[in-house]
């Protein structure tokens, strides 16, 4: 890997806020917010914008088989690739930020580089990512880079429906793509991918600083668990007599919540849907659905959380004499970012006077699945109020200038 010194890098804000704007208005929804699903005819029409941008810098085009957006600056010496990117679909609605800045990132600074220093010695490629948010189809996980790295399994596409029930083939086939080809996404050519991101959290506001350096993206359990117990009257049956689903859910879901808050940052656990049944005032419940949403970056530390986790509840259920069914419906492994790539990063904001922390990333990203062929770090840029995930997400200029500027330096120093 090319180990260059750093250079100054200047970034146009007027243009950078351009680019933002200007994505930003294709699915524009909720005032400030965007609505911009995979396949969609805005999802489309977003692509083509940033196809003519990528044109516009400089950058060969291509559109992979399952709707990826490359854009290539080729390397005048052999060696896999370094690629910078991340995704354009978004939440229903979501902001103008997450994601969408991460490839407006990587533009902007290969762009920088190719008008300032011409061809690099590795290939540069910045990357429009197709299905991170799982907005349109819940179970599609990671779609685009899953492709990237081959984990699409053979019958992902007839399996995989949205909420319409529409299947992942055919929203694909409707915009021009095979479904046959999904296995020709793979490479095996990319050497180190960097991310740069919204923060999604409040930390680099607290701390008055722009960007972070992200040293682990967090492993990721979400768990559907099932409580029965017996359903009678809410007045007539007395207390020490009852098998409640209710009472004992209350007890988990504080327990849950107060094993993060014992643990400390960046443990968190979140109940993020209950549902009682029959759902009725006048009526202890037969039984109550939740789910649950916990995260760790350190792995070890991951498996004590949800041990814990565990624990609690089989101790609960069975004082309460009530049934006790889990169901895990997603466990992402904890994602170290490659110690080299920190390093150079956080050289790289030396080298531009941004001040940063290094932290762990406490939301999944598309480098959690690159990981699998390729080198991965990430930039986080300061959200106002920690917003995301909402139209209300903000970054500004000053901000994102700052997390570019690292992001260029630090391409800078892996490919010229």
């Amino acid at each position: 890997m090319a180990m260059a010194q750093f250079p100054v890098i200047d970034i146009d804000g007027t243009y950078v806020e351009r680019l933002i704007l200007g994505l930003g208005a294709i699915g524009a929804h909720s005032g400030t917010g965007v609505w911009r699903t995979v396949y969609s005819p805005e999802w489309v029409k977003a692509n083509a914008l940033v196809s003519r941008w990528f044109e516009d810098a400089g950058l060969t085009v291509r559109q992979d088989p399952v709707g990826n957006l490359w854009g290539r600056l080729e390397g005048s010496e052999a060696g896999k690739a370094i690629v910078s990117g991340s995704h354009i679909d978004t939440q229903r609605p979501g902001g103008r930020y997450d994601g969408a800045l991460g490839i407006l990132a990587a533009l902007v600074a290969i762009r920088a580089l190719r008008e300032r220093f011409g061809q690099p010695k590795r290939t540069l490629e910045a990357v429009s990512l197709c299905e991170e948010e799982g907005s349109r189809f819940p179970t599609a996980g990671f779609w685009g880079s899953r492709a990237i790295t081959g984990r699409i399994g053979p019958g992902d596409t007839e399996t995989v429906k949205d909420f319409d029930g529409i299947g992942i083939a055919e929203a694909m086939r409707a915009v021009g793509l095979d479904p046959q080809r999904v296995a020709e996404a793979k490479r095996d050519d990319i050497e180190a991918f960097v991310e740069l991101h919204i923060e999604q959290g409040p930390v680099l506001e607290h701390a008055g600083l722009s960007v972070a350096v992200v040293d682990a993206i967090t492993g990721i359990r979400h768990t559907e668990v099932r409580l029965t117990g017996v359903q009678n009257h809410a007045g007539a049956f007395p207390m020490d007599l009852r098998n409640d689903p209710m009472a004992g859910f209350a007890e988990i879901a504080t327990g849950l919540i107060d094993t993060a808050h014992r643990m400390g940052r960046p443990a968190v656990t979140t109940i993020g849907r209950c549902t009682p049944y029959p759902n009725a005032g006048a009526v202890i419940p037969q039984s109550v659905t939740f789910t649950i949403d916990a995260r760790h970056p350190d792995p070890e530390s991951r498996g004590r959380i949800y041990a814990m986790h565990d624990t609690l509840m089989r101790e609960v259920a069975a004082r309460r004499g009530l049934g006790l069914e889990t169901k895990v419906l997603a466990d992402h492994e904890a994602c170290p970012s490659a110690p080299d790539l920190v390093t150079a990063l956080r050289a790289a904001a030396e080298s531009q006077g941004v001040g940063t922390l290094t932290m762990a990333s406490g939301a999944g990203h598309d480098s959690q699945q690159m990981a699998a062929i390729a080198k991965v770090a990430m930039i986080v840029v300061r959200s106002k109020d920690g917003r995301s995930h909402t139209p209300e997400e903000f970054s500004s200029i000053e901000d994102i200038v700052d997390g570019i500027r690292v992001l260029a330096a630090g391409l800078y120093k892996l490919a010229y």
